[in-house]
């Protein structure tokens, strides 16, 4: 099974094929200490690597615009202590 997808002037091949060189590079990562994940794959990549089951390890997850704004908007309670001395 495989697709073509444009990727600029150059034609590249989405097959099961790239998915396995996705998954050895990813282990060869961790190994080292590091991993690989893609951000935003395209969407025939992105079912091919669900079709095989290697989503978690593969794509990195998507995350709402609310997450990121109400990790922002934080704020710390603490106890006041004594107010300086002048």
């Amino acid at each position: 099974m495989s697709f073509a997808a444009a990727a600029g002037p150059e034609r590249r091949m989405l097959d099961l094929g790239l998915v396995d060189r996705l998954a050895r590079l990813q282990l060869l990562a961790r190994r080292h200490g590091l991993r690989l994940r893609l951000a935003a794959p395209p969407a025939r990549l992105a079912e091919l690597i669900e079709l095989v089951g290697l989503t978690e390890v593969l794509v990195e997850p998507r995350r709402q615009p609310e997450e990121r704004e109400e990790r922002l908007r934080v704020e710390e309670e603490r106890e006041l202590g004594d107010p300086p001395v002048h």
